[in-house]
């Protein structure tokens, strides 16, 4: 469900200083699915309504029917016939067609939970109608879930049936979760990530913690987030924006309120505020657009359903959701605005290899183009700067072409030009002036 492979993710490649002796090779361009995607016809589509341009791109949506269709069947569907027409409506491209099909799995089979999912995500224009389908599919998914439990020994079909079941559930938990989170029943929204959690403990690469983180912040438990942060911001475990610039976020707290870039330079930085700028050069080295997005250097747009670590998907993603949870704690957004640029002080350049994590991945670029719209303007890094004397050679050739072209076609004019500008360096190499 997380966007990874069925075996559990590869930890990630992070350095401590220089005594590292090898490195992991890790997959560049691996999308995710998002921790906190929206949901299609209660945002994404009233977006589009209201401004008349497409949120998701076709990339984008092909990898979620791609991601419907793993989570959501197995082999055994055809034994069923409300799952057997649910296989067909993932593939469907149409949306109207897809909540069609759903209605016509209901006429089959009442408790077709993938039915109510896919309403709730499609169909409903609003969180609360969304969350009632999603109750629906909660009924009828523990249902079917419970039944999957006793029997799932007898067979391979059986097991698979289970993992699909189970599937099923987790996600439903996790989007009411949401809903409640949506809602402003925040309390309640954390109460169910973590039941959920603690329920699924080998789901992790579902990256619900960072749900849950977002909730905490908002409900300024701070306490909260540091033992989140303590259990998934480790060194063996892949890492992401909402982990790096979240512990970021704590250690400027301790500081930014009475930080002053004055005071700062005249008696220098006390032991907090390393440990704070320290963390948010750490959170610029792992995704470095995040903070023009959070100084509102750049503009945000809905984040997409999928985003690339690192990249500038996964920026504007996270930015969308904490924005506010910078703005909330005074100073932090002006100590991240006066230190963020000395990461790059400490990145080897060229970046063969990097300071704190594994070297940036080349291909960000190109992925995120096929994931956010084409209304977006890119983020890209490095910037592709062409060395000093490639401009000077070019403005050089550029110069000696306008000489001829205007030589070729204003002969005359030219001579006179010429000798009066020899006219003029004769003079001043000889000392005199007209």
């Amino acid at each position: 469900i997380g966007g990874a492979e069925n075996s559990p993710p590869a930890p990630a490649a992070f350095s401590v200083g220089e005594n590292e002796t090898s490195r992991q090779n890790m997959p560049e361009c691996k999308v995710w699915r998002n921790p906190l995607n929206l949901f299609r016809g209660a945002e994404y589509s009233r977006y589009m309504w209201v401004t008349g341009k497409e949120p998701l791109t076709y990339y984008d949506m092909n990898l979620s029917a791609q991601d419907h269709q793993t989570f959501f069947t197995c082999d055994t569907d055809a034994l069923r016939p409300s799952d057997t027409v649910m296989q067909k409506a993932w593939r469907e491209r149409n949306p109207q067609a897809r909540i069609k099909a759903a209605y016509q799995a209901l006429e089959l089979n009442n408790d077709c939970a993938t039915a109510y999912v896919l309403l709730a995500e499609e169909e409903a224009t609003t969180i609360v109608d969304a969350e009632k389908y999603f109750k629906q599919a909660l009924k009828a998914g523990e249902m079917i879930y419970r039944k999957s439990q006793n029997c799932h020994s007898q067979s391979p079909q059986h097991e698979a049936q289970l993992r699909r079941d189970t599937n099923v559930l987790v996600y439903v938990k996790r989007r009411l979760a949401m809903c409640a989170r949506k809602l402003g029943r925040i309390r309640e929204a954390v109460k169910m990530m973590r039941d959920l959690m603690k329920e699924f403990p080998l789901l992790s690469m579902l990256n619900i913690h960072e749900n849950l983180l977002e909730a905490l912040l908002e409900l300024q438990a701070y306490a909260d987030v540091q033992a989140v942060l303590a259990k998934y911001d480790d060194i063996s475990l892949p890492k992401s924006a909402a982990i790096c610039y979240t512990a970021a976020l704590l250690k400027a707290r301790a500081v930014s309120e009475r930080f002053s870039p004055e005071t700062a330079s005249k008696r220098g930085l006390s032991t907090a505020e390393i440990n704070a700028v320290e963390a948010i050069h750490r959170a610029v080295e792992f995704n470095p657009h995040v903070p023009k997005y959070l100084l509102e250097m750049k503009s945000l747009v809905l984040p997409p359903e999928h985003i690339l670590k690192r990249g500038d998907s996964e920026a504007v993603a996270y930015a969308f959701f904490h924005l506010q949870h910078w703005k909330r704690i005074e100073g932090a957004l002006n100590l991240l605005h006066c230190t963020w640029e000395g990461t790059f002080r400490m990145i080897p350049y060229p970046l063969e290899k990097g300071h704190l994590f594994y070297p940036y991945p080349s291909c960000t670029e190109t992925a995120d183009r096929e994931l956010l719209p084409t209304f977006h303007e890119v983020s890209v890094y490095p910037q592709k700067e062409l060395p000093f004397f490639i401009h000077f050679t070019a403005g050089l050739c550029s110069f000696s072409a306008m000489l001829a072209l205007l030589t070729h076609q204003f002969p005359e004019l030219m001579v006179i030009f010429a000798k009066a500008v020899r006219a003029q360096w004769f003079c001043i190499s000889s000392g005199f002036t007209y």
